[in-house]
């Protein structure tokens, strides 16, 4: 198991009491669809689920580990499981077809039969109806975990016979906790964890060099535009155009300079908030102390209203011209 109880209770706290009090009440229903963003532990805590359930010695709605059930599930060896993934861009009916008639025949194995559909929503129509006829009448003890990360392109006909468990969003402190296991420092752990809630990413971003010149971009204007308009035009024209040539560049650095200006609104509001930017904190104290929450207000729609012009492609050096004439001086020009 990728992750011990405790981990996943610090994870999803919500879900592993709600699937441990199914388990209590032996509540089990014959369907499950497990929905949350990647990087929430859905994959780790539908192993613990069905470890749970399959468990000869559960002690306190938690598996024992050591029974010969517990260790099959671990090493992927159990016969009365098993996992569906998408073959190529769909489930496809002939999948289906294998699995119902695996989990109808007589298995030499006792018990409850469990099945595991990975990126359910990409079951396609023939699919999906197949598997709907078998959500209604399961044979014998069968429980299905359906897994997506996308709820809303699943059949409603097959969500409305499947138990919703929700998986909310990993924890900010918990994602900055692991990036600084995997020796990510403070200040760039706080920056990439408001870029994403995923590990994997996030760590991808704080070892990624254009995510790095980024930042450092970003924080370079921040600096200049509290200067005067001149000094934020010349990073915009030396650092600023030639670093984001493509549209997701500037995109993404626009969202970095907007959690800038909410960083220090937040600092204003609180001095001990937590911010995306804790190396820039000396600034952004000075900057929030003689700024109103007026002027940051309209700060921040600047910034959106620049994001919303990068997407209707509007020319890049005119926007961010007049970006810093807004941010600077607080007026506009067309």
């Amino acid at each position: 198991m990728a992750k011990n109880v405790e981990e996943l209770f610090t994870l999803q706290p919500v879900v592993m009491k709600q699937l441990q009090t199914i388990f209590d009440k032996n509540r089990l229903a014959h369907a499950y669809i497990f929905e949350g963003e990647k990087g929430t532990g859905k994959a780790d805590i539908m192993h613990f689920f069905v470890k749970l359930m399959l468990c000869e010695q559960p002690s306190e709605n938690v598996p024992c580990e050591t029974c010969r059930n517990c260790r099959r599930v671990d090493s992927g060896n159990h016969p009365n499981i098993h996992h569906i993934y998408p073959d190529g861009q769909f489930i496809k009916i002939d999948q289906m077809r294998e699995l119902i008639g695996e989990m109808k025949m007589m298995g030499v194995e006792e018990g409850r039969k469990i099945y595991v559909l990975h990126h359910a929503d990409r079951l396609n129509i023939a699919s999906a109806n197949m598997i709907l006829k078998f959500l209604e009448e399961p044979d014998g003890e069968v429980t299905a975990i359906l897994l997506t990360e996308q709820m809303q392109s699943i059949l409603p006909t097959i969500r409305s016979r499947c138990q919703h468990i929700k998986f909310q969003k990993m924890p900010r402190h918990v994602l900055l906790k692991h990036l600084q296991e995997n020796n990510v420092s403070h200040s760039m752990a706080s920056t990439v964890s408001m870029m994403t809630n995923e590990l994997e990413m996030a760590i991808f971003l704080a070892n990624d060099e254009q995510f790095a010149l980024a930042r450092k971009t970003v924080l370079k204007l921040v600096d200049a535009i509290q200067q005067n308009v001149h000094e934020a035009m010349l990073v915009v024209h030396e650092d600023w155009l030639p670093n984001f040539k493509e549209k997701g560049e500037m995109e993404q650095a626009l969202d970095l300079l907007l959690f800038a200006y909410r960083d220090i609104v937040s600092i204003k509001a609180n001095p001990e908030a937590a911010c995306t930017y804790p190396d820039m904190l000396p600034l952004f104290k000075e900057v929030a102390l003689y700024s109103t929450y007026d002027r940051l207000s309209s700060q921040l729609e600047s910034i959106l209203q620049a994001r919303a012009s990068l997407q209707r492609n509007m020319n890049r050096t005119l926007l961010m011209e007049q970006l810093m004439l807004n941010l600077q001086e607080g007026y506009t020009f067309v």
